[in-house]
């Protein structure tokens, strides 16, 4: 599981990066960290010993590693650290080599702590049947294309479309070859399951909750 928490949070317009702010009495990264390291894996023990995930990678700027150092040490190797790339897909890249032991990543955005288990559940179970699968919802709001941000271009056709969320879950051996195949030709794609598709091959929609919001803004 690798959680992406090396973001600036811009459009939040906080003296702090959005994942550091508080949510309900803890960092709204917190809310991730204890889903994967103990809501997680205590439902898996629960519910018929199910493997919990071997590693969480915390991608996070390097000078917040000292302050989440604690975590690391009291997790004894559950837990790690990552840089941050460039973009997305390097803040991934730069951890996942490393992982040899796991042969899927969830990569999920820390701005999201709504995230239930089933829903986790669910997408790792997809994703370990069709090699890559990702959490959405279908859109419910009408969508216009425009190619000037001025004008209607056209209405697209809602009921093909859908809001994706993350976790997203994929193949590692499958993820370092889109790593490999946007660097060659110079891509840049704004989320994970878009490097699978670059590879022309499958991704799964999973039915996720309209409750898994992303916090961008205030």
């Amino acid at each position: 599981f690798v959680v992406l928490a090396g973001g600036k949070g811009s459009r939040m317009k906080a003296s702090l990066p959005k994942q550091f702010l508080e949510l309900r009495g803890a960092p709204i990264l917190h809310h991730s960290l204890d889903l994967f390291l103990e809501r997680l894996p205590q439902y898996l023990r629960d519910h018929g010993g199910r493997t919990e995930p071997p590693n969480v990678v915390l991608v996070i700027d390097p000078s917040y590693q000292p302050e989440y150092q604690k975590y690391v040490d009291y997790y004894e190797g559950r837990l790690c650290f990552a840089n941050p790339g460039v973009e997305r897909q390097g803040s991934v890249e730069n951890k996942l080599v490393e992982v040899s032991n796991c042969s899927y990543a969830a990569i999920h955005d820390s701005a999201r702590p709504l995230v239930t288990v089933d829903e986790i559940c669910h997408v790792v179970k997809d994703a370990k049947q069709y090699g890559a699968a990702v959490l959405g919802v279908p859109c419910k709001a009408t969508i216009k294309e425009s190619d000037d941000g001025s004008m209607v271009l056209r209405t697209i056709q809602r009921s093909r479309l859908w809001e994706v969320h993350t976790p997203q879950v994929i193949e590692i051996e499958k993820l370092q070859r889109g790593f490999k195949y946007v660097t060659t030709n110079n891509l840049e794609v704004t989320d994970d399951v878009s490097i699978v598709e670059q590879l022309q091959e499958p991704v799964k929609l999973t039915r996720g909750e309209y409750t898994n919001l992303k916090i961008t803004t205030p």
